[in-house]
Formats: C-alpha cells, structure tokens, sequence
C-alpha cells in the first residue's frame, strides 16, 4: 500500500527507531526529501507567493490534527520548511514517512 493511502498509529514510544535500511526502502516512495542523521526527514517546498505558502502551511496543520502527527514547520517568506521526525523516540517512525507523502499531496 503506497504511503499517501496510510493512516498514521499513534507511537508510544518504547520502540526503536527506523534503521538505515528501513529508511532507504522508505526514502524511495519520497521526491524530494532527504534525511538528516537518520533522525529527521525534511523538504524545503517553495511557492509563488506568501499567501500560497501560508495556505499550504494551514492544510499540513490540518493534517496534522487529523493524523495526530506534528511536523515542524519553518516558515520564510514563500519557502517552507517540513521536518518530520518522532519525538517519543527520538527518530524516525512509519509516520514521518507517511505524513511526508501526505504532504505532497498537499503541494500539488
């Protein structure tokens, strides 16, 4: 099942973080996004305009709730920044992957 079609589960911490390998099977379903010492997964989206960008922002938000998954967001001007990564261990999770996809479902 691709990424996008996924739920994410809540994580209650108590379990390892993705390793490499898991991580590049992942990384592949991905455009565009690239981990950071196997801990974070980002990608920097750039828009047309501030209002674009902040919309954009606005509809990860609500993902977000619906997914119970909380990204960070870096707002600059026109260009965002996602980082996604799984606070209760301290890497990466399933759902960082999954909320990326969703992501750039958003984008389109």
């Amino acid at each position: 099942m691709s990424l996008n079609k996924k739920t994410c589960v809540p994580c209650q911490g108590g379990i390892p973080p993705l390793n490499a390998k898991e991580i590049n099977v992942l990384i592949k379903q991905l455009n565009g996004w690239y981990v950071e010492n196997n801990k974070k997964l980002k990608k920097e989206y750039e828009f047309s305009t501030y209002v674009d960008a902040i919309n954009f922002v606005n509809s990860v938000a609500k993902l977000a709730e619906d997914e119970q998954h909380h990204p960070y967001i870096h707002i600059n001007f026109k260009k965002i920044l996602v980082i996604m990564f799984t606070h209760k261990i301290d890497g990466l999770h399933e759902n960082d992957f999954i909320m990326a996809s969703k992501c750039d479902n958003i984008k389109k």
